[in-house]
């Protein structure tokens, strides 16, 4: 006789003879015909949950066809009472001297009260998934998938609508996702307002991707029964099979949050299918980010000043010299700064960064005024420098510290940076404007509030972005559109500075709309403060 162990219930599968013996214990919790039953397979119907009988029967029937010699699977049983309860069925196979399968000896053990996630949605947790992955992904998966779903804005439901009604909304979430289970897949519950649907049936990324949308509709139609009191989407991660064969646990979650994330931050209320090359630029972006922080906490080791001059364009003379941030690594040699601008701006490094640069920005033009005492410097901050430091302190100190006229330093914030910090930029340049600082707006003409900012702001300067130029050398319409925002800003007191000119051509037809300065590859690249001193100051 077989007796219950603890929490487990032992089994006989009789492989030749096609039967089953249980623990008498099971019978009085599940749907089992018996406690001895014959053709196991056809049997399956009457206490397998319906949706997991063809993972179970294409489990079994690997180790009837000789492939494998452990059974070790979850899925769900039905109660008594019409529930469905998860279980771990493991197994041994015992195999006859020629290698015929004979007899599977195991035991099946209830999970479903040890495992769920929660009370809210009564769906397997993570720890179910990780024991199902590790036994399985050491395989080779060439198909099936791994989607991870996330309520979008999630948070701003249980805000408004208060925690009690947010659990609601995950229950008859999962309610839908599992509406749209298919045969042989696994629902599991990631936690907070994700969930993780697993196939290991062989079905496509492609199937994967319309599975999705038909979660989209339940929820939409679940959104419509609720007469919208609560309207929100999902979005979706997917991994293929062949994404995550070999890897561990902790890995294939990585992906697939990074896939989940990478949906979300495309907009939301969209599926993102795993692209290798993706995750590595997110884990470049990662290891730079690392990089930034050592340096800034080592000295700025990697920091650079250039300086691009600017010309004056009545004189041709030289008018002064934009600095520019640059970075170098080790390992990756030098930087764009559009790759690690953002990044300085998205931790909150650019701040100390961005003092840093000040400060050296201020000693070089105080070093060449020495020479010529007419040079400008003209020096970017951030909207982050903005909101979240004490920049005006900062700006009148490296300023007071390097002893350099008020008057001959110029301050450039971006447009988008604008957008972003309007509310605190008229009091940041009121301060600056009352010591004689300049202001400078950076690519104007590329944003939507140009002239706004002209009218709140009165800068001294506008900059005219090198895409901006490229059109109006290119485009008649274009250079009479320049043209006349040229005439209008000259004629609101502010002066004109037109970037990113690269050759004669472009200078002479810019120099058409009467710019005050201008500046770009042609009149000199970026350069280190040797090569600029040597090529413009001690000449």
């Amino acid at each position: 006789m077989l007796h219950p162990c603890m929490d487990d219930y032992l089994y006989v599968y009789d492989l030749m003879n096609d039967y089953y013996y249980i623990s008498p214990e099971a019978i009085k919790h599940f749907s089992l015909p018996a406690v001895e039953f014959h053709d196991v397979i056809s049997n399956h119907a009457k206490f397998v949950y319906p949706q997991d009988v063809e993972m179970l029967q294409k489990d079994l029937q690997e180790i009837l066809d000789g492939k494998k010699d452990f059974h070790n699977l979850q899925y769900r049983w039905m109660s008594k009472k019409g529930e469905a309860i998860w279980i771990n069925c493991r197994g041994y196979v015992v195999r006859s001297e020629d290698g015929t399968p004979e007899y599977m000896l195991g035991c099946i053990n209830e999970i479903g009260a040890r495992q769920k996630a929660d009370n809210v949605s009564g769906l397997l947790g993570m720890s179910s998934l990780r024991s199902f992955l590790e036994e399985h992904v050491s395989k080779k998966i060439n198909e099936g998938y791994l989607m991870r779903l996330g309520l979008d804005d999630f948070k701003e439901i249980n805000e408004k609508l208060g925690s009690d009604y947010g659990d609601m909304v995950l229950r008859k979430t999962a309610e839908c996702i599992d509406s749209c289970i298919l045969p042989g897949q696994t629902l599991y519950r990631a936690g907070s307002d994700e969930f993780l649907v697993l196939d290991v049936m062989g079905r496509s990324i492609q199937q994967a991707e319309e599975q999705y949308q038909e979660i989209r509709q339940a929820i939409d139609a679940f959104v419509k029964d609720n007469y919208y009191e609560a309207v929100y989407t999902v979005s979706a991660g997917i991994l293929g099979g062949a994404e995550f064969t070999g890897f561990n646990f902790s890995d294939i979650m990585r992906y697939s949050e990074f896939s989940l994330n990478e949906a979300k931050r495309r907009g939301k209320n969209r599926a993102y299918v795993l692209e290798k090359q993706d995750y590595e630029k997110f884990i470049y972006k990662k290891s730079l980010i690392k990089l930034l922080r050592n340096s800034v906490n080592h000295g700025f080791e990697g920091f650079e000043v250039y300086l691009q001059p600017l010309f004056d364009a009545k004189s041709k003379t030289l008018y002064g010299a934009e600095a520019l941030m640059r970075y170098h690594t080790q390992e990756y040699g030098m930087i764009s700064p559009v790759e690690f601008i953002p990044l300085l701006e998205k931790t909150g490094l650019i701040i100390p960064a961005g003092k840093w640069m000040l400060h050296h920005a201020l000693e070089l033009c105080h070093d060449i005024q020495m020479k010529v005492p007419d040079f400008r410097i003209s020096v970017n901050i951030s909207y982050i420098q903005v909101l979240k430091s004490n920049i005006i302190s900062d700006i009148l100190q490296v300023i007071e510290q390097h002893q350099v006229d008020p008057s001959k330093v110029i301050i450039e914030l971006t447009e988008s940076g604008l957008l972003l910090a309007d509310s605190r930029i008229a009091k940041l340049w009121n301060r600056l404007k009352e010591k004689g600082i300049q202001l400078a707006l950076d690519d104007f003409g590329t944003g939507y509030s140009n002239f706004h900012y002209l009218n709140d702001l009165h800068p001294e300067i506008i900059k005219i972005d090198r895409s901006f130029t490229v059109k109006a050398v290119e485009n008649e319409y274009e250079y009479k559109l320049l043209s006349l925002m040229s005439d209008m800003v000259h004629g609101m007191d502010v002066k004109v500075c037109v970037e990113g000119i690269e050759n004669q051509k472009e200078l002479e037809k810019m120099l058409k709309v009467s710019p005050n300065y201008c500046q770009g590859y042609y009149f000199g690249k970026p350069c280190n403060y040797q090569k600029f001193r040597s090529a413009f100051i001690d000449v």
